[in-house]
This record gives structure tokens, C-alpha cells and sequence, in this order.
């Protein structure tokens, strides 16, 4: 027999797409529903986050619990809204996305406001090719103190991504031919980027210490360029240990090579003290660091920076004169005064604890459901084991609509478990948890 709060789940469904609870309206609490149903509270939460995480409902924080505009009744389907068309709505687990519920868009939407009535003729024209100086000056205060990176704001360049900031580095450094070390697994979807731009992809494997330096040095002894995430590896989530933070800036230093340290999402940990940053350590002057404001903020600001080494900064003035800050200008003041007023600080701080809580959820029901959660201290993603074919489960999870994404398929020429990865940022209640975590088992076992 099913469980009492699939039937009320599956009744509540009956009743939206009859057309008896129409669009925008209001549920019981779950408090009340249960004391008039006879179940307990906890069954109650659990189908509202079901249907919470299948689209059918929506949580309006203390406002309640309402049917989502999205459900076309009488068709019993979930369709989007032109709005959430236009917005392209995540899906569960989507990568790579912070908490869109937490950005204070009032907050921004009255500095932006106060930027455009103050803004002069002059503001208007073209802007620094590397970046407006007012947001390359906060961007300097904000890592010197939050990173130990003591920088100047000549050594950054503003870009309209991490993939923008890759194509700078490499053609401002980069031969063609020349090879970068990477981590195995690693990103993919840089992977194109750096072959666009002529440079071979040499895999190296990551362990429980990061990118296996030795092995790097052996199987690749000639390569230009280190390509690292060491405060959180992507995806395994391992830091890159200090013998190898000084193994890798040797090897830099005495062959003139070149490390580029993605620090993608050291904003966010939650577990022990982080190693300090491979820039703050880098005396030789042959390091190249990256960041964007995509996960700490919102993917659609569409803004990065790249601290350079003081002797570069001439070359990369030079390509930037070429490719242009593509930045709006009013986005980048905004963002100046953003952090210049120190609401970016207490941002990230309440983002601390909404993701310490959300991941805590996440785990906890995928560990409810028999799944085995690979322990990080860090990020905005998790990783699951699993043995067997991840692609094929993956494959099933897609398309029950669970944007995870398979471990294997990060991988190059490295061996090892399977895994699932999966994004837990957007996860905004313990009942939506259990459902996600639910509906992935049985997409992942129930449907082979």
C-alpha cells in the first residue's frame, strides 16, 4: 500500500487539475490539513514537498503554501508561465546555480535605480577596456581581506565569464600547441574553450590530495600551463594539499610555466579552515587567478575578473584593448556599490547558513533513501557513489526531470567509481528534500 502521504499527494493533484483549487490559491496549513484530515503534520509536509518539487505547488515563505500558476487545469499538467519561460525556471539539482531565493533583487534593483539617476553624459561611452576602476577597486579590497590576496587594481581584468577569462589568459599567453595540465575529472565544459584556442588538454589524476603533481611531471613533462581548482576540486571536492600548492609553484617557477587557480566557489565552506588561495602563496609571479560573481551572486549578472601577474599586466592590457570589458557599465557600478556598502559580506554570510542547513537536508534524505553521499567541506555540490552505469542512471534521472549530471562523463582518461552529482543550493525545505531525494531513486532503480 502506498504511503498515506502519497495518497494525499495524489488527491491534492486530482483536486488542482479538476479545476476545484485553481491557480494562486491557497492551501491549509499544514498544521490545519492534518488536524482535519486525521494524519500527522509530518505526512502533511512531506506531500506538499512532493508536489512542491514536481511544480504543482509553490512555498511563498510565511505567506503559505499556494497552486502554482504554472498548472493548466482540467489537463492536470504543469506548464510554464511566460514569465518562468522567459526567466528559465531551474530544474531540481541544476549545477552550478546559487540560491536564486536568497538574492536581495529589492536591494539591487534600488542601488541600480540610484546609479541610473546619477549617472552623467560621460558614463555612457565606452569604459575601460579592462573594467571600470570603481569595481576593480572593490574587487581588490574584497580579496585582499577575504582571500590574502594582495593585488592592485591594474592586475585585474573584468570579464563576462570564467570561459571569457580562459580565452583572455590564452591568447595573451598561450602558443599554439602548448599543453595545460587538468584535472581528471574536471570541468567539461571548459574543455572546449581551451581547444578552441589551440592549447592540448593533458589529464592529470586527483586523489584524495588534489592533482597528483608526480604524475603530472611524468607523464607530461613539457606542458605551459596548470589548470587547478585547489580550495574545492570540481567536482570531487577535495582541496589540493600544501606539499602540492608548493610542488606545483616550483615547478612553475623553474619551467616558466603557468598556473591558472579557478577558485570557483571558495566562499562556501562549511567544515575546517581553507587552505590559503595558490595566488596568496605566489612569490614567482606565475600565477593567474580567476573568479566570477556567478555562484556567489547570480549567473545572469554575467561577470568575472582574472588577477594577472604585475609583469603581465602590459600583454593583457594589450588583447584587452582587443576583446573589451562586454560588462554593462551600469552592472559593474552596481555591483561596485554592492560590495563597496558591504552587502556582498552579509550576503554571503546568510548564504553560509541557508546552504550548511539545505545541504544538510539533501544529505540526509539521500541518506534515507539507501544513497551514499561523498563527504565535502565545502561547495554548492554533492556527490552521490554509485556502482554501475551513472551514465544510463543519469540518463533516466534527466528524464524525469532531475538535472543531475554523471561522474564518469567529467572524466577523461582516469579511472574510478561512478558517481551522481547534483546541486543542493535551490533544496529550500526538508520535505522538498525527502521528495527530490525519493523521486531520484526511483528514477535512477525503479526505471531500468
Amino acid at each position: 500500500m502506498d504511503a498515506r502521504y502519497q495518497q494525499i499527494a495524489r488527491l491534492l493533484k486530482a483536486t488542482i487539475a479538476s479545476g476545484e483549487l485553481p491557480a494562486g490559491s491557497r492551501l491549509p496549513s499544514s498544521r490545519i490539513y492534518a488536524q482535519e484530515n486525521g494524519v500527522s503534520r509530518a505526512t502533511v509536509e512531506h506531500a506538499y514537498g512532493e508536489l512542491v518539487a514536481q511544480g504543482w505547488l509553490v512555498r511563498r515563505g510565511q505567506a503559505g503554501t499556494f497552486v502554482s500558476e504554472n498548472v493548466t487545469a482540467a489537463k492536470g499538467q504543469v506548464s510554464p508561465t511566460p514569465a518562468e519561460a522567459r526567466d528559465n525556471a531551474p530544474l531540481p539539482f541544476q549545477m552550478g546555480l546559487p540560491a536564486l531565493d536568497l538574492f536581495p533583487r529589492a536591494l539591487w534593483a534600488r542601488l541600480m535605480g540610484r546609479r541610473l539617476r546619477t549617472q552623467s553624459r560621460f558614463d555612457l561611452g565606452i569604459g575601460d577596456p579592462a573594467g571600470e576602476r570603481e569595481l576593480r577597486l572593490a574587487i581588490v579590497d574584497y580579496l585582499r581581506f577575504s582571500r590574502s590576496i594582495d593585488c592592485t587594481p591594474e592586475q585585474i581584468f573584468l570579464t563576462s565569464s570564467y570561459a571569457m577569462s580562459m580565452s583572455l589568459i590564452l591568447r595573451t599567453l598561450a602558443r599554439p600547441g602548448d599543453g595545460m595540465w587538468v584535472e581528471d575529472p574536471g570541468f567539461p565544459l571548459i574543455r572546449p574553450v581551451i581547444a578552441r584556442e589551440q592549447v592540448q588538454q593533458l589529464p592529470v589524476p586527483v586523489d584524495e590530495n588534489g592533482m597528483d603533481i608526480d604524475a603530472a611531471q611524468r607523464l607530461h613533462p613539457h606542458a605551459r600551463f596548470a589548470l587547478l581548482t585547489p580550495a574545492h576540486q570540481s567536482p570531487l571536492g577535495v582541496a589540493l594539499s600544501l606539499p602540492r600548492r608548493r610542488q606545483v609553484l616550483d615547478w612553475a617557477a623553474r619551467t616558466d610555466s603557468w598556473i591558472i587557480e579557478d577558485d570557483y566557489d571558495s566562499e562556501f565552506r562549511y567544515h575546517g579552515k581553507p587552505l590559503p588561495p595558490l595566488k596568496s602563496l605566489d612569490a614567482p609571479q606565475r600565477v593567474i587567478y580567476t573568479g566570477t560573481f556567478s555562484k556567489s551572486l547570480f549567473p545572469a549578472i554575467r561577470t568575472g575578473w582574472i588577477v594577472v601577474p604585475a609583469p603581465q599586466v602590459a600583454a593583457f592590457r594589450q588583447q584587452a584593448q582587443i576583446t573589451q570589458c562586454t560588462v554593462p557599465g551600469l552592472v559593474q557600478f552596481t555591483l561596485a556599490d554592492f560590495l563597496t556598502q558591504g552587502h556582498f559580506w552579509r550576503h554571503l554570510k546568510k548564504m553560509r547558513q541557508h546552504y550548511a542547513q539545505r545541504r544538510q537536508w539533501l544529505e540526509k534524505a539521500l541518506i534515507a533513501q539507501g544513497f551514499s553521499v561523498v563527504a565535502q567541506n565545502g561547495g554548492i555540490q554533492l556527490v552521490i557513489a554509485f556502482d554501475g552505469d551513472d551514465r544510463a542512471a543519469v540518463a533516466r534521472a534527466n528524464q524525469a526531470g532531475l538535472a543531475v549530471e554523471a561522474l564518469s562523463a567529467w572524466r577523461l582518461d582516469s579511472q574510478g567509481s561512478g558517481g551522481v552529482i547534483m546541486c543542493f543550493t535551490n533544496v529550500t525545505s526538508g520535505a522538498m528534500a525527502d521528495a527530490l531525494a525519493q523521486r531520484l531513486w526511483r528514477a535512477v532503480y525503479d526505471g531500468k
